[in-house]
């Protein structure tokens, strides 16, 4: 009876220092000032909205799609993305990517896109009724 106690009490130990080194290892910064980004080697999840004048690259070789970003202070970043390009991109009202920021680019390993709403419209509408 004795030895179940110890087997449980052992068994939830290791658990629990699993999940501390876990907890540990996904520690991911969030950050809108670009200008920081370009100091920190730690994984940075980065919010601004896609320069649209200088369009994008999408290299089919390579499967690299590339494209410049800008935060809220007008700071410009090159993000470079190994995959294919996300749905709704162009249509996107801002960009959230994941990566580092490694000899001058952003290096993102995940990018999510903001895309405006349907309800806005109807929302302006109602608004000026």
């Amino acid at each position: 009876m004795n030895n179940k106690y110890i087997f449980g009490g052992i068994i939830i130990v290791v658990f629990f220092g699993i999940m501390g080194y876990l907890f540990t290892q996904t520690n991911v910064g969030y950050e809108e000032d670009f200008a920081k980004i370009k100091h920190s080697s730690k994984t940075i999840k980065a919010t601004g909205s896609w320069v649209k004048e200088k369009s994008y690259q999408m290299d089919n070789e390579q499967n690299m799609f590339t494209f410049f970003m800008k935060d809220f202070n007008g700071t410009e970043l090159k993000v470079m993305y190994k995959g294919a390009i996300p749905n709704n991109f162009e249509s996107s009202t801002s960009v959230v990517v994941t990566g580092k920021y490694t000899n001058g680019v952003f290096r993102a390993s995940d990018i999510l896109t903001k895309c405006p709403s349907k309800y806005e419209s109807q929302y302006e509408q109602q608004a000026k009724s």
